[in-house]
């Protein structure tokens, strides 16, 4: 069922690049923006009213038991991931991390491992395609999940099928489950949508940009090799001044230059919080 909903929105992709002078991560920008309106209001309809309340009414305590109870649960395929790209001591972290605290911390409620010096990583399929070569691809916004591209968008489908919360019975039981986690990581990010709300003109480049930043960091465990300099624009050489105009203005002043990514490079800091 998930690799035929991805499939299809990858044959709907093909049909809607665009050929204008975007940017060209992001061929498929007219269809990724119907989308990101569509997800920005169910976000604001439910997804954003339900989170504040979870937020406001439970103790953070609850909070974060609930929090290390899903993030032990990922801690099993973080170090598949870890072991797929070759980083064997991160994996076998990972499973001292899940064998620690499913014991001593209580099904994982309690963050034991950490206490104990044991590092928490991020991994995932899609990190694991990209240190595999694979390029991230075009930009994508995919329904309800939000920004990808199409090897993370392959990597979210077997992050999917592989979740241990799907062999959950009963049916309820699993859904309520998977609920409960969408909320409390919604309700993390509550700050962050607020920065960007206040802070991006354009919200869907400033998303799109931090993204992108954040994963290229993600996949080279944050040394990614240096991007290429965007070509300059050849400077004219100064005419000389010429003897008895005192007066006249030189023509080429410049203003400094910002970094197109800057904003998003700031805004994936606040992003960066499991």
């Amino acid at each position: 069922m998930i690799r035929s909903v991805f499939a299809g929105i990858l044959l709907l992709l093909a049909g809607c690049a665009t050929t204008g002078e975007g940017d060209p991560r992001d061929p498929f920008e007219g269809f990724n923006r119907g989308i990101y309106k569509f997800n920005d209001a169910v976000d604001e309809a439910i997804a954003k009213p339900v989170a504040t309340a979870y937020r406001d009414v439970l103790h953070e305590e609850i909070r974060n038991r609930v929090r290390n109870f899903f993030s032990n649960i990922g801690d099993v395929f973080i170090g598949v991931n870890n072991f797929l790209q070759g980083k064997f001591y991160e994996g076998f972290e990972d499973w001292m991390r899940f064998a620690f605290n499913s014991t001593l911390g209580l099904f994982g409620i309690h963050d034991v491992a950490s206490e104990m010096g044991i590092e928490k990583h991020n991994e995932d399929f899609g990190q694991t395609f990209g240190r595999w070569g694979l390029d991230s691809g075009p930009y994508l916004i995919l329904p309800i999940l939000g920004s990808s591209t199409v090897r993370d968008g392959a990597g979210t489908a077997i992050d999917m099928y592989a979740d241990p919360l799907g062999e959950v019975r009963p049916i309820n039981l699993r859904n309520s489950l998977i609920v409960l986690r969408l909320t409390g990581a919604r309700a993390d990010l509550l700050e962050a949508s607020r920065i960007l709300e206040q802070a991006a003109l354009d919200k869907y480049v400033f998303q799109r940009d931090a993204y992108l930043q954040r994963r290229r960091n993600l996949v080279y465990d944050g040394r990614p090799p240096r991007e290429p300099r965007e070509p300059e624009e050849e400077e004219k050489p100064e005419k000389p001044e010429k003897q008895g105009k005192p007066d006249e203005k030189r023509s080429n002043s410049y203003l400094p230059r910002i970094p197109r990514n800057y904003e998003a490079v700031m805004a994936a800091g606040h992003a960066n919080h499991p």
